[in-house]
């Protein structure tokens, strides 16, 4: 049976370090920070589809502006050319790519980071950084 990540951290911090041997130590700390560092690309990829929109959301406004300013050609540039134009070629649209991302790339990171987990430190998250906390917390206290 695996740790309950809904516990409390202060919880879960007192309970006693998995036993590891360095080589597993570091490797989990290195598929977490991998799965972290992916989390963090979902974040740049929304970024990226909000933006797009945005951008877009003006370029509509600015279709409406040049028609009514009589500039048709320059108008239908932008309703036939770039709004429905996609991201990555003229069929993926910005949300596709995060969709995509999100169901292979990232599903797949945390899987593996989960079964990483459980396999190593019956899935207990942030062995490593749990293990500094404690060292440091003896520090302080020794100098008390």
């Amino acid at each position: 049976m695996g740790t309950d990540d809904t516990r409390p951290t202060a919880e879960r911090a007192a309970e006693p370090e998995p036993t590891l041997s360095d080589a597993e130590r570091e490797a989990l700390h290195e598929v977490e920070l991998g799965l972290e560092w992916v989390q963090r690309a979902q974040g740049c990829l929304l970024e990226f589809h909000h933006a797009t929109g945005h951008g877009m959301d003006h370029l509509y406004r600015a279709e409406e502006v040049l028609r009514t300013a009589g500039h048709d050609e320059l108008a239908d540039a932008i309703r036939t050319d770039l709004l429905p134009h996609g991201v990555v070629d003229e069929d993926r649209w910005s949300y596709d790519v995060v969709e995509n991302f999100q169901e292979t790339l990232l599903a797949e990171t945390r899987s593996l980071e989960r079964r990483v987990r459980r396999d190593l430190a019956d899935g207990e998250r942030h062995v490593r950084e749990r293990r500094q906390e404690r060292a440091w917390k003896r520090r302080a206290d020794e100098r008390e």
